[in-house]
């Protein structure tokens, strides 16, 4: 009897022996993806073409609502927490003096500030004859790198007009020329969506002070006051000229596109200030097209473009579809359509300034000729036009910094907390339609199931399920999520199966299985956010339907590794707390703080920069209205 007992002991060693999983092997098991990138981009494209707003009718419905309606994106989305006294405030330009002219015209550095602290440059052209009332032209640019507001193609334009007749002024972009600081990447401004303002303001004031300084110019005449830039400038025009009816003339050149088009064709996408938080909830750029209606606008647009938004491709969607709107207004010979075909390619060369100075002159009584003669001669190095920022001149990433120092959150009951953190994640409960088991293996002890995860969006997650095979169908459940997806989770997916644990390792929406590759995830989660939805809010909701699957009605450990993996799986603790036991956090951080700090670049974590999300909360008041974090 002894002996039987004896040998009945060892077994029992050797059985457990034998379901050891060692993380090697385990890593094996992870690997095999159970989803492809090609198919998440689909599900992504299914999703937001869905949730793509329709342009309303043309109508007496739509001319009384118009006034209404720019109001509105501009206290909803635009101004979005930024400080009243910055928004009403006057503009403030500095005049550092003229610079030698050429022929028939002279030129003015000025400097102005966008914010508080957060200065830029222009360089106003000035006919040499300054007499009476003046049309005049802002001028924008676009992506144009280093040479900024030296571009030669927007210094020929403006010597052009100037010994035309007409004062152009040419603003310096953030980003670009003098402003070519790395924190003024245009991505930095998810940092300012972070502490709560949202990041087309800064660029809507710093274009708007320029406008601003044209309409107090004592020779400017006002009901002539003209805005056009290429690309990052067309968008700049649109926005501007929509939401200000100041801008009485626009020609945005290859500068934006309907939402439709963005999901069609990825490169159309843009950055982060073309796809404002919440700015499809009222507008697309088709509507902000038609609010420019009755007012003189051509929209020009490249054949063959190489960056983006080709003109055949995007014209049924932001002429075709809004010619019905200057048609009712009484203005069809007002809106009109140029496709580029020379050079064809992303441009603002001689064929398109033409056009523009034919609109011009058509609808401002003018007579610039087409031909720019000499103007080639009068092009200036970037030295030249250079006016100079103050040392400490802030960046976008330092205002985003600056701001997080004031922010104080208040103290808010649990409950109060919670509803909080759901409007501000777009929260909601999503099911889960069908878990699609794809792969299983059973050996040396341990057995796991693959599954492509379906929820009712329509959107994917998927999973490891992986235990001991002695261990019971309703042992402890741990789920793992790993910010490196879960093939990283390898010792994390052992250590809890050797407990006697059935774990789940996950990839959720926008991480390994379930991340898109070309374009990458940033590019989707800027359209998630402009649509009015919330990439975060989607991942927790994702992990929340899977709590539910793994452990019916009970509470599950979540073991996450990695700053998003923490604030995801905090945030869906401390929405339901009642579906974990324990948050157990691996390599995160201290404070959402760290984002800023690091800093922690927006392709690197995009769901992180949920608008609000540091103003109300940080990562200790999420983890106190959850079960506990350690």
């Amino acid at each position: 009897m002894r002996f039987a007992r004896i040998l009945l002991a060892l077994l029992a060693v050797w059985v457990i022996v034998l379901a050891q999983a060692e993380p090697r092997e385990v890593a094996r098991l992870l690997e095999p993806p159970l989803h492809s990138p090609d198919a998440v981009t689909l599900e992504l494209r299914r999703y937001l073409m869905a949730r793509a707003p329709a342009l309303p009718e043309a109508g007496a419905r739509w001319l009384e609502s118009a006034p209404q309606l720019r109001h509105r994106i501009l206290r909803e989305v635009i101004f979005h927490g930024w400080p009243r006294e910055w928004i009403e405030s006057p503009a403030r330009f500095e005049d550092l003096g003229l610079l030698p002219g050429g022929n028939g015209y002279r030129m003015r550095k000025l400097r102005y500030e966008i914010v508080p602290g957060f200065a830029s440059t222009a360089i106003l052209y000035e006919p040499m004859e300054l007499r009476g009332r003046l049309p005049a032209v802002l001028n924008v640019n676009g992506h144009v790198g280093p040479p900024g507001k030296a571009v030669e193609y927007k210094q020929k334009r403006c010597i052009h007009l100037a010994r035309h007749g007409v004062l152009a002024l040419n603003l310096e972009w953030i980003g670009m020329g003098e402003l070519s600081h790395k924190e003024n990447a245009h991505w930095f401004g998810a940092h300012l969506d972070l502490v709560g303002a949202n990041a087309a303001g800064l660029f809507y004031l710093a274009m708007r002070r320029g406008l601003d300084y044209l309409w107090d110019h004592p020779h400017v005449d006002r009901a002539r006051i003209a805005m056009t830039g290429l690309s990052g400038g067309g968008w700049q025009t649109i926005v501007l000229s929509a939401l200000d009816e100041r801008v009485r003339l626009a020609v945005p050149v290859a500068g934006y596109a309907s939402v439709v088009s963005r999901i069609e064709r990825p490169a159309d996408i843009g950055d982060i200030e073309q796809n404002a938080t919440d700015l499809l909830n009222l507008a697309d750029y088709p509507v902000l097209t038609a609010l420019r209606a009755p007012r003189p606008t051509l929209l020009i647009y490249n054949a063959e473009d190489d960056c983006c938004f080709r003109a055949p491709l995007v014209k049924p969607y932001i002429f075709d579809a809004v010619r019905p709107f200057f048609q009712q207004a009484g203005a069809a010979s007002a809106f009109a359509w140029h496709e580029n075909t020379d050079p064809s390619t992303h441009n603002y060369q001689l064929d398109n300034r033409r056009q523009f100075y034919r609109f011009l002159n058509r609808h401002f009584g003018l007579g610039v000729p087409d031909h720019e003669a000499g103007v080639d001669r009068e092009i200036r190095s970037f030295e030249e036009l250079a006016v100079g920022l103050p040392p400490d001149n802030l960046t976008i990433l330092g205002l985003a910094r600056r701001m997080a120092e004031k922010i104080e959150r208040l103290r808010r009951p649990a409950d109060e907390a919670r509803a909080l953190l759901a409007r501000l994640l777009r929260y909601r409960k999503t099911a889960l339609r069908h878990a699609w088991a794809v792969s299983n293996t059973k050996n040396k002890g341990i057995e796991t199931h693959g599954y492509r995860f379906e929820f009712d969006s329509g959107l994917s997650a998927t999973g490891l399920w992986i235990k001991a095979i002695t261990a019971p169908e309703d042992a402890p459940a741990t789920m793992v999520l790993n910010d490196e997806g879960k093939r990283a989770s390898a010792a994390a997916v052992a250590d809890r199966v050797n407990r006697g644990e059935r774990v789940l390792a996950v990839d959720l929406l926008f991480f390994g299985d379930a991340a898109p590759e070309k374009p990458a995830a940033f590019a989707w989660t800027q359209l998630v956010a402009t649509m009015g939805e919330r990439p975060l809010g989607l991942q927790v909701a994702q992990l929340l339907a899977l709590a539910e699957w793994l452990q019916p009605g009970g509470a599950l450990r979540l073991e996450v590794r990695g700053i998003r993996s923490q604030v995801i799986g905090l945030a869906a603790a401390a929405l339901e707390p009642q579906r974990f036991r324990e948050v157990h956090v691996r390599e995160g951080a201290a404070s959402l703080r760290h984002l800023l700090d690091a800093p922690v670049e927006y392709r690197a974590a995009p769901e992180l920069f949920c608008l609000d999300l540091y103003r109300e909360f940080d990562l200790d008041q999420l983890a106190a209205l959850g079960p506990g974090a350690r």
